[in-house]
């Protein structure tokens, strides 16, 4: 079989030699100009006047560009008319463009910048979700999730619990910057290369900004040096500035940012304030909780509303709440627009209810493993989520019992705290905390996909569809489902560039999707050829179709065979096609955009993971020594990539929560907009023991693609382990007489300040 197969990512071994072709590998063309965007050095300011005439006077200047040369409109949103491509009277954060520059070099452009003569008159800078919140400033009305009375089902409880706590936003930091290149051509047509995870939406707001028709504009992308979700809307800024100084000058126009400008001008994960209000009874279950969900979302909508809504859709994670009121507020801020991110708002949901269940369990003297269980999706519960979807495979309960047998986590978790008892600076932490992850897009209308399959004559296979391959291993897990309906070997199989000439109108590669959207709709095209192919053999040999088999490059049927290859050139001699669409969309997803009730996921993935830390209560330092985790692939379509992407996920999950803080000073600068001052995890910050197993019985009950299910997002949610072993870890530095406080990211100051906070109690 091709699928449930372990194969190597088709570009690993080009990647590894340096010889895998990304946007600015491509040779460039003749007479190329390079573009620099000038960005606001202010936060919120009136542009008074804005003189650059010095500025195309300069050497190497072929065009600038602001609002008044933008042929189209002058938005770039994904659906709010609400993002400029260029700066008109005002700025609303630091890094917002301005104007853009082609110039024979990058250099040359960048030098041109600075001969620019901008007044400003400065505005106030609300960069604070509390300085907006106390401003009444937001993005969208707050929206609110009811199941039940949980008020009244909260004060009526044994037990009462309150708290408040932060967690930080987070930078992509893919290895590949933002970069796009333009290629005018006749008819005023332009090409665009585009790093991005969404080339119809490049295509649309390219063809908005240049007042043309998509028809007229097409984007390429072969692939990403990462996205992780920051690649979905903002790389239309440098596409659509590279396309209008392409069509205005004729000549190829690219623009790459350097890690600086894109760090300061493109959008972060949101960073939240989490509001708690639980009632529970004595054994930990849970009767009524209260949340309030409030974030920063920054100047515009972007894509805030959507990852809003689930980050409320994620706020119960895997536990039966008989009672919630959930509440989101989302704010406008001075500050670049945040966006998409790996996750999409559900660790921001998540993580809060996981501090509850570990706060509940302190207070009673419980394990939270425990309490964990009692509240968990399963047998006797009603199963219905706050938003009205019934979960049918609650499996959590079965993946934590054997995920903590296998990893030995009571054991682990006494025998730490006769380690604590016995050191005095060095305290150890251990959590064990489950994910379920609802997959599909929160917006129904991009739960579609489409693939376009050649077969040529000597049997040889050209695969498109309108997937992205930014390093997750979609375009080889595609091809393995074209060569398993072909039985074909899967070296027949050419994957090539995303294109929107090739596919049309696709959706973003996101929401852990692309496997199962693209993956069904490749899966149609090739079906609809190997009918053909069927019908061909069937009347060639005289017999039905149903009796023709495909097996190992061979086609059989009536005591006759021959090779696919053989097959596909007399197929093409009689004429048959050998070219088809396929298109596929998510059944059973529907649900209420406005009350947020319904069914918007058509399934859920699972996953759970055990975490061990231990920190130094005089410094704050502190490392991740060990985790176990066990994670539901369904059946997995490629075991070896779904490895990659579990570790890869917590991993970065991990760095959310422990180093990677995002400092914005009073006047709305980016402080961290280097690899000099924000921290991502390196080979280093790795737990030296990470036991990573796929669960043997995951099985999709919904039919997706060969019963595959999505591991793109989930894995990363398996980080909030860490953040709960890192509070275990600071309540040891009391002997667990008090409990911790955290703020994410748990940084060593965090950590020391949180310790140093309870030994004052």
């Amino acid at each position: 079989m091709s699928v449930h197969k372990s194969v190597g990512h088709d570009s690993a071994l080009k990647q590894a030699c340096g010889t895998a072709r990304y946007l600015d590998d491509i040779p460039e063309p003749k007479a190329l100009l390079h573009m620099y965007i000038a960005m606001s050095g202010h936060a919120h300011a009136e542009i008074k006047s804005l003189d650059l005439t010095d500025v195309r006077a300069a050497r190497g200047v072929a065009c600038v560009l602001t609002a008044d040369d933008i042929p189209g409109h002058n938005d770039v949103s994904p659906f709010g008319g609400d993002d400029p491509l260029f700066a008109e009277g005002l700025v609303e954060y630091v890094g917002q463009p301005i104007f853009a520059i082609a110039a024979t070099s990058r250099e040359l452009a960048i030098r041109a910048a600075k001969l620019a003569k901008i007044e400003y008159a400065p505005l106030p800078a609300l960069t604070t979700i509390a300085q907006a919140r106390n401003a009444g400033l937001t993005i969208e009305n707050a929206k609110t999730i009811i199941k039940g009375d949980a008020p009244a089902a909260i004060k009526s409880a044994p037990h009462r619990l309150e708290g408040q706590f932060e967690m930080g936003g987070q930078d992509h930091f893919y290895l590949e910057g933002m970069i796009a290149m333009a290629l005018p051509l006749e008819d005023g047509d332009v090409h665009i290369y585009s790093s991005t995870q969404n080339p119809t939406e490049i295509q649309h707001l390219v063809a908005h900004v240049l007042g043309k028709t998509q028809k007229d504009v097409t984007v390429e992308v072969r692939r990403m040096g990462g996205g992780f979700g920051g690649k979905e809307t903002q790389p239309a800024i440098m596409a659509a500035a590279c396309a209008i100084a392409a069509t205005k000058t004729g000549q190829a126009v690219k623009c790459r940012l350097d890690r600086d400008d894109d760090m300061k001008m493109t959008g972060k994960r949101h960073d939240f304030i989490y509001d708690y209000d639980c009632g529970y009874d004595e054994d930990g279950r849970i009767s009524g909780l209260d949340i309030k969900l409030e974030s920063r979302c920054g100047r515009s909508k972007d894509l805030s509303g959507p990852i809003n809504d689930r980050a409320m859709f994620h706020a119960d994670n895997c536990y039966d709440l008989p009672t919630a009121k959930i509440t989101s507020h989302r704010y406008k801020t001075h500050t670049v627009s945040n966006t998409a991110f790996r996750g999409f708002g559900g660790p921001q949901g998540m993580i809060g209810i996981e501090k509850i269940i570990e706060d509940i369990a302190f207070t009673l003297d419980k394990d939270p493993l425990d309490v964990r269980l009692i509240n968990a999706y399963g047998d006797g519960k009603s199963n219905e989520t706050p938003y009205g979807q019934i979960v049918k495979d609650a499996v959590v309960t079965e993946i934590l019992a054997e995920l903590a047998e296998t990893s030995d986590y009571r054991g682990r978790r006494a025998a730490i705290r006769d380690f604590n008892a016995g050191s005095k600076i060095l305290k150890k932490g251990i959590a064990i905390t489950p994910v379920k992850f609802g997959i599909s897009f929160t917006k129904t209308f991009l739960n579609q996909a489409g693939a376009l399959v050649h077969v040529y004559a000597d049997g040889s296979v050209h695969l498109n569809h309108g997937g992205t391959e930014m390093g997750q291993g979609l375009f080889i897990k595609v091809a393995q489902v074209v060569a398993e309906e072909f039985k074909i070997p899967l070296s027949h199989i050419k994957i090539s560039a995303t294109r929107t000439d090739k596919v049309p109108n696709t959706s973003a590669t996101a929401a852990s999707s692309g496997s199962d959207l693209n993956g069904m709709a490749a899966l149609n095209a090739a079906r609809k050829i190997k009918l053909r192919l069927m019908n061909h053999a069937a009347k060639k040999w005289g017999c039905a179709e149903t009796d023709i088999s495909f097996n190992d490059g061979q086609i059989s049927g009536n005591g006759r065979s021959m090779s696919f290859a053989d097959l596909s050139l007399s197929a093409y001699q009689a004429r048959i096609q050998l070219s088809a669409t396929g298109f596929y969309k998510t059944p059973k997803i529907r649900y209420n955009p406005v009350t947020l009730m319904g069914s918007p996921f058509y399934y859920y993935a699972y996953g759970a993971a055990v975490s061990e830390v231990i920190i130094d209560t005089l410094t704050g330092e502190n490392k991740v020594t060990r985790v176990d985790i066990l994670h539901d692939c369904g059946q997995s379509l490629n075991p070896a990539i779904d490895m990659g992407q579990i570790e890869g996920g917590f991993v970065q999950g991990m760095g959310w929560l422990t180093t990677e803080e995002l400092v914005f000073d009073k006047a709305g600068h980016l402080k961290t907009h280097a690899p000099s001052t924000y921290k991502i995890p390196t080979i280093g910050d790795r737990p030296d023991i990470m036991n990573i197993q796929i669960w043997d019985k995951g099985r999709n009950r919904e039919e997706t693609i060969y019963r595959s299910k999505a591991v793109g997002e989930p894995p990363f949610m398996l980080a909030n382990s860490v953040y709960c072993a890192l509070t275990d870890a600071v309540c040891a530095s009391t002997d667990y007489k008090s409990r911790a406080t955290l703020n994410a990211p748990c940084t060593p100051e965090e950590i020391l300040r949180a310790a140093t906070e309870l030994r004052r109690v």
